[in-house]
């Protein structure tokens, strides 16, 4: 099991980009939450024994989102964790 921070770059904001998130980390059984960031990136915190497919999923765009750049950072596991929310 991992849990990533990443910081997704592009037209991420007022796209639907949140939902799309928690709709995956749900399918895929991952906790954690994503949150939009004042400068218009969308920040998220995963955790589970999927986190590789959701990131690959996740970058991929559609005709309303499009990830420019991200970065991603392992974090110590959360086991207090039992969701993921949208955070604002």
């Amino acid at each position: 099991m991992k849990r990533y921070f990443i910081v997704y770059e592009g037209r991420v904001q007022g796209v639907g980009f949140r939902w799309k998130l928690m709709n995956l980390a749900r399918e895929l059984n991952l906790t954690g939450y994503c949150k939009n960031l004042d400068n218009g990136n969308v920040i998220c915190e995963i955790q589970g024994e999927n986190v590789d497919e959701f990131l690959k999923r996740s970058l991929k765009g559609d005709q309303f989102v499009k990830v420019y750049d991200y970065t991603i950072k392992e974090l110590p596991l959360n086991y207090h964790d039992s969701d993921f929310t949208v955070e604002y």
